[in-house]
């Protein structure tokens, strides 16, 4: 299939039209408008080196709030209390966080300088959302991203801490299911999450739920 080439015009093809990977656009910006209008259409932005790449995977990795799988030993940390668990008390420091900290099998991060003030500007204007975990007074674990209706898409997240970006999720999770949230995108796979209870769904079931769960999606 063509690859898109995006233009400065607020539109994009068809999510049926992606690669066979999910690729499905390059170029455009990072504007409030485009990346809204990115997510309500269940699609997402990944730098590869100076380009903006817009991804729609199929099957598509998810998980349901109600699925949440919790570890006896997570459940202890929890109990006790270990962390102190907060929300949108230092967005600049967890996306800070995800851009700087090392991560193995990768020499780089797709979080650019762009990217964080793209995100900031979300954090502003209401849609972006950190999930903060801390201890003894500092920042040790989070995970921030895009909340629209009753969806949260996640980027990313760190730990300084073992334990701690977990710590933080399985809280955000426990909130988002009590404020109504019913689906949380993890766009790609990976073990971590597999083992908190996320899995893949094919592309058209999660397009669906976007139109159910999201508003302003057209």
């Amino acid at each position: 299939m063509p690859l898109f080439i995006l233009n400065p015009e607020l539109i994009f093809p068809p999510v049926a039209l992606a690669e066979p990977d999910g690729l499905l656009a390059v170029g455009g910006d990072l504007s409030t408008e485009r990346l809204l209008l990115a997510y309500r259409q269940g699609i997402f932005p990944w730098y590869e080196g100076q380009h903006i790449l817009w991804w729609c995977p199929d099957p598509r990795f998810v998980l349901f709030p109600g699925e949440l799988r919790e570890s006896k030993s997570m459940k202890q940390l929890l109990k006790r209390d270990v962390f102190e668990f907060r929300v949108n008390t230092d967005f600049t420091g967890v996306i800070t966080n995800c851009k700087s900290i090392a991560r193995r099998g990768q020499e780089s991060t797709w979080i650019t300088d762009e990217v964080r003030a793209a995100y900031t500007r979300l954090h502003h204007t209401g849609y972006a959302h950190s999930a903060e975990a801390w201890q003894d007074g500092k920042l040790v674990g989070g995970l921030y991203g895009i909340r629209l209706g009753k969806v949260f898409f996640g980027e990313s997240m760190f730990s300084t801490v073992s334990n701690a970006s977990k710590y933080a999720f399985i809280s955000y999770v426990h909130q988002l299911r009590e404020e109504g949230v019913g689906l949380i995108d993890c766009q790609v796979y990976t073990e971590h999450l597999e083992s908190l209870g996320a899995r893949m769904i094919p592309r058209n079931d999660f397009i669906a739920l976007l139109e159910q769960l999201t508003p302003g999606r057209k």
